[in-house]
């Protein structure tokens, strides 16, 4: 992962994004440009466990993967979130980097080092947080591990909970149930 030590103006970083191989996620996090190589399959299994559970739960939503949010607190910031769980229909129209307002829950899996996934468990969850997303779930595939953060105030989540994989973690509303993380096992 490279990390530049400067700000980086909002505009810049569209222009490299803009440009960006397929096999390199380009994001915009607290200032500083973050690089990370494009998932795996069995990242992309993760987003898959999730998703099901969730469109069972609530077919009224979905789970948009790999989608880009303009995430306006503390610096403006582009996050391509693992998954962003929105209704039905949100994201039509929207431009790459979309409003975060409409989405319910915000997934990330993580994958490559430890540094990156630092930037999952601290970085990306203070800035949904600081977003207002209502819930953030991070499948650590490091710690082997669900965390799920939710209720922001102040920039910061005012909840957590946490379940290694094979148990079940709830969701809080508008979920309202347990994820299963025993195919994360």
């Amino acid at each position: 992962m490279t990390v530049t030590q400067t700000e980086v103006p909002l505009d810049e970083f569209e222009a490299l994004a803009a440009v960006a191989p397929d096999n390199l996620q380009i994001e915009l996090i607290n200032g500083r440009i973050l690089v990370t190589p494009a998932p795996d399959g069995d990242h992309s299994e993760a987003s898959r466990v999730v998703a099901r559970q969730i469109i069972r739960a609530r077919d009224d939503l979905w789970l948009y993967e790999e989608r880009g949010l303009a995430i306006p607190a503390y610096r403006a910031g582009r996050a391509r979130v693992d998954g962003a769980v929105a209704p039905d229909g949100y994201f039509r129209g929207q431009p790459s980097w979309a409003d975060p307002s409409g989405v319910l829950l915000a997934v990330e899996v993580t994958s490559g080092g430890e540094a990156d996934a630092e930037v999952d468990r601290m970085d990306k969850r203070d800035a949904y947080a600081q977003a207002g997303l209502p819930v953030y779930l991070l499948i650590d595939r490091h710690r082997g591990e669900a965390v799920v953060h939710w209720e922001p105030s102040g920039g910061r989540y005012q909840h957590e909970a946490r379940a290694v994989f094979g148990a079940k973690i709830p969701l809080p509303e508008p979920f309202g149930f347990d994820l299963d993380t025993s195919e994360l096992a």
